[in-house]
């Protein structure tokens, strides 16, 4: 499952759930996707959606996706990183009208240099941010565990 949230801010976040509803239309995305839309006024037409979470649920939502895309809201990004969850951030803009000011931006640039999340500050590279992800998850798939080549060492001995 895919997670996508946009947090409780006031101004909409219609930019990022329009491309992730668009994605799915055109099959770009293969996994259920779940968006939590806060005060957006774009409804996705191809994904379950829901506009609020309380805090337990939007765990449990991190807790059963494999992909979390959030607005670069801080408690957004930090539970599903606790979770060891792949993060794509897309910091809100205030030139778009969906922020006050830039520290989104600022949040996501630290974060990135740092290695934790996938930026996407152009939304239309969200595509290739999400390819990126799930082969990063792939690869992460494909490798052994110390402990599983051991098991096997021993088994084969």
């Amino acid at each position: 499952m895919i997670f996508v949230t946009v947090g409780t801010h006031y101004q909409g976040f219609e930019r990022l759930i329009k491309n992730v509803d668009n994605l799915v239309d055109k099959g770009k995305l293969e996994e259920n996707v779940v968006i939590q839309i806060g005060y957006s006024k774009y409804i996705p037409k191809n994904c379950k959606w829901f506009r609020f979470v309380d805090p337990e649920d939007f765990v449990n939502f991190c807790k059963k996706s494999n992909l979390v895309i959030t607005h670069a809201g801080i408690g957004s990004i930090v539970i599903p990183l606790k979770l060891k969850k792949l993060v794509i951030v897309v910091p809100r803009y205030k030139k778009f009208n969906e922020h006050t000011d830039d520290h989104q931006l600022q949040i996501t640039r630290e974060l990135e240099k740092e290695e934790k999340i996938i930026a996407v500050y152009d939304i239309n590279n969200l595509e290739e941010a999400i390819i990126k992800a799930n082969s990063f998850l792939s690869s992460k798939l494909k490798k052994k565990s110390k402990i599983l080549n051991l098991v096997e060492n021993f088994i084969e001995k």
